[in-house]
C-alpha cells in the first residue's frame, strides 16, 4: 500500500487472513475516532457515499469509511461508488471489504478508476503453497509434506489454517516443522474426507483407499469405535455429492456452473469431483450410497463381524468396478 492514500480501496478475496491484515494496516493509519465501519448488507452504495461526504464536511484531518461484505452489493451500488469517485470527498478514504470479487466486476471497475484494487485470492489447489507462505511470515522452515498434511487435516478454512501455522511455528521455536510434527500436534477436523481418500476412491485405487482410511483412523485422537462412523459419514456425504455431480455432468453442466449447486465455494473441487464421477456409472454410485448406509448400521451394532473387517469390505466394494465385485463374490 503506497504512502499516499487513495480515495478508495477494494480489499477482497478468499485469503481472508491477508484481507484482515491489509484492513488493519489501513486502519492503523487513521485515528481510531476517525474510522467508521458499516455493513454492506445494511448500507447500500448511496448511503456509503453519503457517509463519505458527511465526514468530508468536517474537514478535521483524514477519515476512513469501511464497508464490510461488499460482495453482496449489486450494480446500482457500484454505480453510486463510481459517481462518487469522480469527485471524492477531500481527506476521506473509502475502504470496501469483501470476499471473492473478480477484477472485471462492476465494483472493481468503479474503484480501479480512481482507487486501488487489493484482491487476495487463494486457488484451492494451492492451499499447501499458501500454508508454506504463512510459515515464511513466521520465519519458520517447513517440509512440503507437512503443508500438504496440514491442509488435509484441517481443510480449506484459512482462518483455522493460519491459527495452526501460528501454533506450530511457536512450538518449533526456530526448528523446521516436519510432517511428523503436524501428525502429532494437529487434530483432524476437515468437514470432508482427506483428499487422499477421495482421490483414491475416484481413481478406483483399492490400495490407496484402504491406506488413506487407515491413516485417517490412526491420526485421530478419538477412539477408533467413534472415529469409524465419522469417517463413513463424511465419505457418504462425498459419494452423495458425487451422485449429484454425475447427474449434472450428464445434463451438460460444467464444473464451474455446478459448484454452487454442489455447495462448493470454489470451482476446483467441483472439477475434481466431475473427474471422479466419470469413472462410475449411475448404478454404481447408487449402490455405493446404499452400501455405506449398511456399513454405518453394521458399525453401530448391526453386525457380528469386527468393525475393521466391515469397513475394509465396504471400501473395497464401493471402489472396485461392479463386474470385479461380482467376480470376487463368485
Amino acid at each position: 500500500m503506497a504512502d499516499e492514500l487513495k480515495p478508495a480501496y477494494l480489499i477482497a478475496g478468499s485469503d481472508r487472513p491477508k484481507v484482515d491484515r491489509t484492513v488493519t494496516r489501513l486502519r492503523n493509519r487513521f485515528d481510531p475516532d476517525a474510522v467508521e465501519v458499516l455493513q454492506a448488507a445494511e448500507t447500500p452504495g448511496e448511503d456509503a457515499v453519503a457517509a463519505c461526504n458527511v465526514m468530508g464536511l468536517f474537514g478535521a484531518g483524514t477519515r476512513l469509511v469501511v464497508i464490510e461484505g461488499v460482495e453482496a452489493w449489486k450494480a446500482p451500488d457500484a454505480k453510486a461508488v463510481a459517481e462518487y469517485l469522480k469527485a471524492p470527498a477531500p481527506g476521506t478514504t473509502l475502504a470496501l471489504v469483501g470476499g471473492e470479487l473478480k477484477k472485471d466486476s462492476p465494483l472493481a471497475k468503479a474503484v480501479a478508476a480512481k482507487g486501488e484494487l487489493l484482491l487476495w485470492d487463494v486457488v484451492m489447489k494451492a492451499v499447501a503453497r499458501w500454508i508454506a507462505d504463512q510459515f515464511k511470515l513466521h520465519q519458520t522452515k517447513v517440509e512440503p509434506e507437512a503443508c500438504r498434511l496440514l491442509a488435509e487435516l484441517v481443510g480449506d478454512d484459512l482462518y483455522e489454517l493460519a491459527g495452526e501455522v501460528d501454533k506450530l511455528a511457536t512450538w518449533a521455536n526456530g526448528d523446521e516443522v516436519t510432517e511428523a510434527d503436524v501428525e502429532a500436534l494437529v487434530a483432524p477436523r476437515a468437514d470432508s474426507p482427506p483428499w487422499t481418500l477421495t482421490d483414491a476412491w475416484g481413481a478406483r485405487d483399492i490400495g490407496g483407499v484402504l491406506g488413506a482410511a487407515e491413516r485417517m483412523l490412526d491420526r485421530t485422537p478419538e477412539p477408533r469405535a467413534r472415529a469409524m462412523p465419522k469417517l463413513v459419514g463424511s465419505l457418504t456425504n462425498h459419494v452423495r455429492r458425487a451422485r449429484i455431480a454425475h447427474r449434472l455432468d450428464e445434463q451438460g453442466m460444467s464444473p464451474q456452473e455446478a459448484a454452487p449447486l454442489l455447495g462448493m465455494r470454489h470451482p476446483f473441487p467441483a472439477q475434481k469431483l466431475f473427474g471422479q464421477v466419470r469413472n462410475f456409472s449411475t448404478e454404481e454410485l447408487d449402490s455405493a450410497v446404499i452400501r455405506l448406509a449398511a456399513l454405518d448400521r453394521a458399525l453401530k451394532g448391526g453386525s457380528r463381524l469386527p468393525n475393521d473387517l466391515e469397513l475394509e469390505r465396504a471400501l473395497v466394494e464401493i471402489t472396485v468396478p461392479a463386474r470385479a465385485t461380482s467376480e470376487l463374490g463368485a
